[in-house]
């Protein structure tokens, strides 16, 4: 082969490599080679749907709740038990029980303030989980608040009774539920719940000024609730002083800790301002907030 004959082969090699080239950088390339991203390995959605059809909705976790006690008492839990032989976890459950008595529709009436939006909007900014235990008359008075607690995912409706009346004498001065009304008690708290529109709803109840007795505790277990107290009292309700508030609470708390506070500003005024100290100054202490299911489920 002479060298002009030589040099177009050449010519015509390099060419056709070119065109080539010119082929894959503008094709596509073939739809089950596209890149997936790297948290899977799996085919892309649209051909999973296609070949296996829609995925079934995800089940959210039940929250636990503790068995029965000797001859099917109502359990009662109060705090995260310190594990055996581990480091105990810092993590701490706030909860704010929302009050409002069945009997307090008049003065609701006349002004007075049961519920506390800026305390909750002072959780929501500073990213705090927490479980408010409500009364039925709470979310009857107040449904928007307690649809808007209870669909927000940092947050859990727990049952505090619909009436807000003792399940054991001397409570107080609280009237008391009658032992054969306690549970429909509960489940009407439920019910106002439902009614309101709250999603976020757990099995766990707290007694009205914490009074119960053994007799309370066996007429409240048709309602299937576990009873949950505390073990840090804030000491927040009727104060004035919001440090106070803060320094107890700062004081109590140890890993697992369970502590009570009030979300009413006519019968706790200082809460949200006690909160935004604390807040801080648990976290700074390594300190992890949780709701009471997930305090109970560790």
């Amino acid at each position: 082969m002479n060298t002009s004959v030589r040099n177009l082969a050449a010519l015509g090699l390099l060419g056709a490599a070119l065109v080539g080239c010119g082929r894959e950088a503008v094709d596509p390339p073939p739809a089950p080679q596209a890149k997936e991203p790297a948290v899977t390995t799996s085919p892309s959605p649209r051909a999973s749907a296609a070949a296996a059809g829609p995925k079934p909705a995800r089940v959210p976790a039940a929250p636990p709740t503790m068995a029965p006690g000797p001859g099917g008492l109502t359990p009662v839990y109060t705090h995260r038990a310190k594990r055996t032989g581990k480091a105990a976890e810092k993590v701490v459950a706030l909860t704010f029980d929302a009050d409002m008595t069945a009997d307090q529709g008049p003065r609701a009436a006349q002004g007075e303030r049961f519920d506390n939006p800026q305390l909750i909007e002072t959780l929501r900014r500073l990213r705090v989980d927490a479980t408010v235990f409500m009364t039925g008359r709470w979310a009857e008075e107040y449904p928007d608040q307690a649809k808007s607690i209870g669909r927000d995912p940092r947050f859990e409706i727990a049952n505090h009774s619909y009436s807000h009346y003792a399940f054991a004498s001397p409570c107080y001065g609280l009237p008391t539920v009658a032992k054969p009304d306690m549970a429909d008690d509960v489940q009407r708290a439920f019910d106002a719940f439902r009614d309101a529109g709250a999603v976020n709803v757990v099995p766990y109840f707290r007694f009205p000024g914490g009074c119960y007795d053994d007799a309370a505790l066996h007429a409240l277990a048709p309602a299937g609730v576990t009873a949950v107290q505390w073990d840090v009292v804030s000491g927040d309700a009727f104060a004035q002083d919001a440090d106070a508030v803060a320094e107890q609470v700062l004081d109590g708390v140890k890993p697992g800790s369970l502590v009570v506070m009030h979300c009413t500003r006519s019968a706790a005024p200082v809460t949200e301002q006690a909160i935004q100290r604390i807040v801080p100054e648990l976290r700074a202490r390594g300190y992890r907030f949780v709701k009471v299911s997930e305090l109970m489920r560790g």
